[in-house]
């Protein structure tokens, strides 16, 4: 070998060696010292943080919910086959988040962000904790549009605004998710994205409302996010976090989402069951103490940003199941005080053929009213009033035979408008179609209309009003307002009908 040949081997093998740097990787590992029920408990990791995420030998990640003396307690967030007592553990120093981006529209996810549609892996653009701060009140922006679910009986007298809080409440089977899911089909063409957070639900009622989703074309601006039964209770603990960082994700753009959570009594139940696995002490109905902070910190990151945080909202449907109608039970009126505005959804309404079965008296928004459009305000003016009369009324004149004219105009007019709030399934009403409505039974205009004739009385009016007045049609939509000009020509466009003999 040539002397030249031996210097370039000389100075590559010096360079190697001065450029050579020494990566040591130093990662905190504990040991698993007992383990069972997806808890582990384990010692050795001093330094972790509460709510970091921690990997197990077996490759199953788990979150800290426990910092102890000596060791922390872990929730799982897969299956712990393979893991024993003396398994190795490792810290990550990340908090538990999801993955999120814009192709996350139109699919089926876990608790994990994990596509569970067979659709094929989603690619994700970021990452987003699922715990995260909610945002500021200086961040925030008064509730002042509307957000309109479809359903003329709330539009009219409960509104909500895009931003607020409105908890759907009652018994299991009085129609819950059928106002969740009439709201989402009414969303389309809106530019709002619906997150749909399914927690300790059986999997086939999610596979039904997906199934019913797609078929009106609501899956093109909806993520389901599915967290059944058959998870684990930390998973199902986490689900409504993780759909809450897809809504932030979302909002940050400057969008407006829409996120109902179906239902946080089971998602309390997980948590409970969470806490006694983790020894926690147990309170009122065996809920932990911190219960109440469990949905606050979750419902407060629900809001309107204001145009320097880029504008965008995010609208929260909570749903909560009750137990014979007790609204004074720990849970509900935890929910209750957080959120905006309730919708109390009753059995003996349901039963009755009133479905929606919205409970007038219970039902409050403390924030739609400021959100509604003027022509909604206007048309539903005394709505609310004359329901409740004609339900007080009811009760007196129950057992009387002799009536006055009044009374009997009175009853008669609250009979066709509970007949007129009726409204089936997947079905919602554009804003144009419940003014006119409104306007038309505040006249009076139904009183001489037979109770059996009512749904067919307004298909026909709504015909009518497409063929022949589309002019006021388009002027409610446009402006959205409603000036005396306009009820005269709705009012004399009814008489007409009326008067075409389409009205028998």
């Amino acid at each position: 070998m040539s002397n030249v040949d031996q210097n370039d081997i000389i100075s590559v093998l010096k360079s190697e060696i001065e450029d050579y740097d020494v990566k040591m990787v130093v990662k905190e590992t504990g040991i698993v010292t007992s383990i069972g029920d997806g808890i582990a408990t384990i010692y050795g990791l001093d330094n972790v943080m509460y709510g970091e995420l921690v990997e197990f030998e077996t490759g199953v990640r788990g979150i800290v919910q426990n910092l102890q003396t000596k060791t922390i307690g872990c929730v799982l967030l897969g299956s712990d086959y393979g893991l024993t007592e003396g398994s190795k553990v490792v810290r990550t120093k990340k908090r538990a988040g999801v993955p999120v981006s814009e192709d996350l529209i139109g699919r089926v996810v876990d608790s994990l962000g994990s596509p569970i549609d067979g659709k094929g892996a989603i690619q994700a653009k970021d990452f987003y904790p699922i715990e995260n701060e909610a945002p500021g009140v200086c961040d925030r922006k008064p509730v002042t549009v509307p957000l309109e679910t479809g359903i003329l009986a709330i539009d009219s007298m409960f509104p909500v605004g895009r931003g607020q809080r409105e908890l759907i409440i009652g018994d299991r089977q009085t129609g819950k998710t059928s106002i969740v899911s009439d709201t989402i089909l009414n969303q389309k063409g809106k530019d709002v994205i619906c997150i749909y957070v399914a927690i300790g639900q059986k999997a086939s009622t999610v596979a039904q409302l997906v199934g019913t989703l797609t078929k009106y074309g609501a899956m093109d601006y909806t993520i389901v996010v599915s967290s059944p039964a058959s998870d684990l209770a930390s998973l199902q603990y986490i689900a409504p976090y993780s759909g809450t960082a897809m809504a932030e994700y979302f909002m940050r753009q400057g969008k407006d989402v829409l996120i109902a959570y179906d239902d946080l009594s089971k998602h309390a139940v997980a948590y409970r069951t969470m806490s006694l696995l983790l020894e926690r002490s147990p309170g009122r109905e065996a809920y932990p103490g911190d219960v109440f902070y469990l949905h606050s910190r979750l419902l407060e990151r629900s809001c309107r940003l204001d145009e320097e945080h880029g504008g965008g909202s995010i609208t929260a449907l909570p749903i909560i199941e009750t137990l014979a109608g007790d609204v004074s039970a720990y849970i509900p009126t935890n929910v209750i005080s957080i959120t905006d505005g309730q919708i109390f959804l009753e059995t003996e309404l349901f039963f009755a053929g009133i479905r929606p079965a919205v409970n007038v008296g219970l039902s409050v928004s403390r924030v739609g009213g400021a959100a509604q459009t003027k022509a909604m305000k206007k048309a539903a003016g005394s709505l609310r009033i004359d329901l409740a009369q004609y339900c007080e009324m009811e009760v007196f004149t129950q057992f009387s035979s002799d009536l006055d004219k009044a009374t009997k105009e009175l009853l008669e007019h609250g009979k066709r408008l509970v007949e007129l709030l009726k409204q089936p399934l997947a079905n919602p009403l554009p804003l144009h179609e419940q003014v006119i409505l409104l306007c038309v039974a505040n006249n009076k205009l139904l009183l001489d209309v037979p109770m059996k004739e009512i749904k067919k009385f307004r298909r026909d009016l709504m015909d009518f009003f497409r063929a022949k007045y589309s002019n006021i049609i388009d002027e409610i939509d446009t402006k959205k307002e409603l000036s005396d000009q306009l009820i005269g020509q709705i009012v004399d466009a009814a008489k007409e009908f009326k008067n075409s003999g389409s009205v028998k």
